[in-house]
């Protein structure tokens, strides 16, 4: 009750910095979501760590500019209770392959991402909460091409030596992606990386998020790839089999 009391107020909070134009005062907010001053700072402090919000030199609060850019398909509201319901995958993929863990959605051609489970492992893969990365030569990117609506860049980025550059090429990928079930980004955003990612369907079929995992090559061999793409695979089955048994 606690968590959805706060979910909620949170969302009432995010309403309310779309509705204005330009940067609230936390008294503002505070007032309008009838709480005090320190609850609406908690809530505050907590869009903006998770990349829905910042906050500008005058302390004063707005939405961040890529959160009103989302894939129109979905509404905030859904993505944010996406989140909420697949965190424990995120987590479970972590703690079984001790690799990071991330969760992305589409904004205007990129990959947003907006939740993550860190390793606990020296080595590890960072994308922050509220970074966007490129489509073509991402996991979670290419799960959006693959599955989704998304147009690719015609402008193919070269960041390492295995990314993908021409529409020929990525169509192929596209290809490969849709047959065995889930995407593949083979050191071909940053050298030394392996990622797998899965898409999360809504309940009409469309595409409302991504997650994936994310590791060094020297942990990823081609072998524990391979399995990799299965476990994503099969997380996916098992959580999808857990939400249809709760309708």
């Amino acid at each position: 009750m606690r968590l959805l009391q706060s979910l909620t107020r949170g969302l009432a909070a995010l309403d309310y910095l779309k509705e204005k134009a330009e940067p609230v005062r936390l008294t503002d907010v505070a007032a309008t979501l009838g709480v005090e001053k320190s609850n609406a700072s908690h809530i505050l402090k907590t869009l903006v760590a998770s990349g829905y919000a910042s906050q500008d030199s005058s302390r004063r609060y707005l939405i961040h500019k890529d959160v009103t850019a989302t894939d129109d398909s979905h509404s905030l509201e859904e993505i944010i209770a996406c989140k909420q319901q697949w965190k424990p995958v995120l987590e479970k993929l972590m703690m079984e392959t001790g690799e990071c863990s991330h969760m992305a959605v589409l904004v205007k051609s990129q990959v947003w991402y907006i939740d993550k489970v860190d390793s606990n492992l020296p080595l590890k893969v960072d994308h922050p909460i509220g970074s966007l990365s490129p489509l073509h030569c991402t996991a979670l990117g290419k799960i959006f091409l693959a599955y989704g609506d998304a147009v690719p860049n015609q402008k193919f980025d070269k960041y390492t030596a295995t990314t993908i550059s021409s529409n020929a090429e990525l169509m192929q990928e596209i290809e490969k992606t849709r047959i065995r079930g889930y995407a593949v980004d083979n050191e071909e955003f940053s050298p030394g990386i392996r990622c797998v990612a899965h898409p999360i369907f809504d309940k009409v079929g469309k595409v409302i998020a991504a997650f994936g995992v994310s590791g060094p090559t020297v942990r990823l061999d081609d072998q524990k790839f391979l399995e990799l793409g299965e476990l994503v695979k099969t997380v996916y089955a098992q959580k999808m089999k857990e939400i249809n048994n709760e309708d």
